[in-house]
């Protein structure tokens, strides 16, 4: 994406440096054949003076740059390398800028120093809410940030949303915050500056702090197994799926404990486990019919047959034992109801 090597330029524009200064940025941003960045600390201990001393030197030595003939000889880097940011959105988390930019990995500490010591660039530190990010615009990197704010806000928990409707939907919070006509590409790499929204290994978004998101155990892989085969499955098949689609190891029988202790599976029959969100209701079978009846009120041996299959995958001869249960009375009409 550069049209110039980032070590070529960082050379010439630490060449005119007294030797201490130059040796200061070296080891503070990496710029060093190893690539180690060093701590205040520790170079002020070689040197025998304090961290905050070698601020100032650093801080000091930085302007120095940017005043210098080396400085304006690499304009035309500068800006080629602020085309760049342009380019890929205006304002990019650090770790995308360094996906993007540089030609090697031996070129991330140069692109970084160049980020630094150009006027073109502005930087953001990480906080709570956003990853470290550099911008070439600050009011688009305002109203950004504010659409990824409100966008934040405007998810339930526990939604998940498919790549394209959740990029169409930030949209809409950027053509509020008066920026229209980007590129998904473009969004896509906005949306990971944000630390508060992410993706989840099947490619939906929502809230980090989601389970169905931040995936963290069998059960939370088995969730969203389930979800995207939308049927009931059994145990053994959800951990063959699991293994197939995110290609993580699951036991059969690690993964029917797990389904069992986590509310948002219900057991529909024999080792089938669905989605309580898809509207299935725990219990066994007499529990079905108890809800059926409060719900529907009295109904017919076969309107309860056919209601409780849509949520247990049983025999009617199942059925037809459990209705004998003294907590259900057949009306004079042949219809079941829930005894007093």
């Amino acid at each position: 994406m550069l049209s110039f090597a980032p070590k070529t330029v960082t050379k010439e524009l630490l060449a005119g440096l007294p030797e201490r200064s130059r040796k200061v940025l070296i080891d503070r941003y990496g710029l060093s054949p190893k690539g180690e960045r060093r701590t205040l600390d520790a170079i002020g201990k070689e040197y025998g003076i304090t961290r905050e001393r070698i601020r100032q030197i650093e801080n000091h030595s930085l302007s120095v740059v940017r005043e210098s003939e080396s400085y304006a000889a690499q304009v035309v880097a500068l800006e080629d390398l602020k085309r760049a940011l342009h380019t890929l959105g205006g304002i990019i988390a650090e770790q995308t800028i360094l996906e993007h930019v540089p030609k090697g990995e031996s070129d991330h500490n140069h692109v970084i120093f160049l980020l630094t010591v150009g006027h073109h660039f502005a930087d953001r530190r990480e906080d709570a809410n956003f990853k470290a990010r550099w911008h070439v615009d600050e009011q688009l990197a305002e109203a950004v940030e504010r659409a990824l704010s409100a966008l934040y806000e405007s998810i339930e928990t526990s939604r998940l949303m498919p790549e394209e409707e959740f990029v169409e939907f930030f949209a809409k919070h950027l053509r509020e915050q008066g920026i229209k006509n980007r590129s998904p590409e473009v969004m896509l790499r906005w949306l990971s500056i944000s630390k508060r929204i992410g993706k989840n290994p099947l490619g939906e978004w929502g809230r980090i702090e989601s389970p169905h998101v931040r995936i963290k155990n069998t059960r939370d892989f088995a969730y969203l197994t389930l979800k995207r085969h939308g049927s009931p499955m059994h145990f053994t098949e959800v951990a063959k799926s699991v293994e197939k689609l995110f290609n993580r190891p699951a036991h059969p029988a690690t993964t029917h404990n797990e389904l069992i202790k986590d509310n948002r599976f219900v057991l529909v029959g024999r080792g089938l486990y669905a989605l309580r969100e898809w509207g299935y209701e725990p219990g066994v079978v007499r529990d079905v019919i108890k809800g059926i009846l409060a719900r529907d009120g009295a109904l017919s041996r076969e309107e309860i047959v056919e209601r409780v299959k849509r949520e247990r995958y049983v025999k009617d001869a199942t059925i037809a034992v459990n209705l004998q249960n003294p907590m259900f009375v057949r009306l004079p009409d042949g219809k079941y109801t829930l005894s007093k």
